[in-house]
């Protein structure tokens, strides 16, 4: 019986060395450009773009296989920072895009039947509640993707665009660096 044990342990350790020759021996390493696209891109994953989130959309920018201005959460800013970041002319958005300002859903709780397709369809585990219940909101981690509206049998979900606060900000115009006296 100890003999068995110790076999079985000996071919684990075995196998095991080898998995982590391999992994080491043919690690593939991840493209740095497509992380610093997917570090500009808003991170919605709503595939508005017509991929299916930010990260498909990074790969696609960096293999040269879509244009920059197919973001509509990214506005103009996000098509300004992926043609600095590309090296390419800034352009207006694609046909039928236009960009959104940000939002968040907001569910009715008189009209809300609890179906949990809206649930189903959140990317980002945004919306809370049970079959059958009323579902609610989390705004702060509300991407505003719109991906709930489609499903909703009784249109109980709105989306409102989130008020300027101190939080979220930005300035309309670039910013100008200072120079340095020589």
């Amino acid at each position: 019986m100890l003999s068995a044990i110790l076999i079985m342990a000996g071919i684990g350790l075995f196998l095991g060395a080898i998995l982590g020759w391999s992994s080491v021996r043919y690690r593939i390493d991840e493209d740095p450009l497509v992380e610093k696209i997917d570090a500009v891109l808003p991170q919605t994953q709503c595939g508005q773009c017509g991929y299916p989130g930010c990260k498909p959309y990074a790969e696609a920018l960096a293999a040269g296989d879509a244009d920059i201005n197919r973001c509509p959460p990214g506005g103009e800013e996000g098509i300004k920072r992926l043609a600095e970041l590309l090296g390419v002319e800034p352009k207006p958005f694609g046909e039928g895009m236009a960009p959104k300002p940000k939002a968040v859903a907001i569910i009715d709780e008189n009209t809300c039947i609890g179906c949990t397709l809206c649930i189903q369809a959140c990317p980002v585990d945004a919306i809370v509640g049970a079959a059958k219940q009323m579902h609610t909101v989390i705004a702060e981690q509300c991407t505003g993707c719109e991906l709930c509206l489609p499903p909703c049998p009784v249109d109980c979900i709105r989306m409102e665009p989130l008020p300027e606060t101190l939080e979220n900000w930005k300035w309309r115009y670039p910013v100008i660096p200072l120079r340095k006296a020589a």
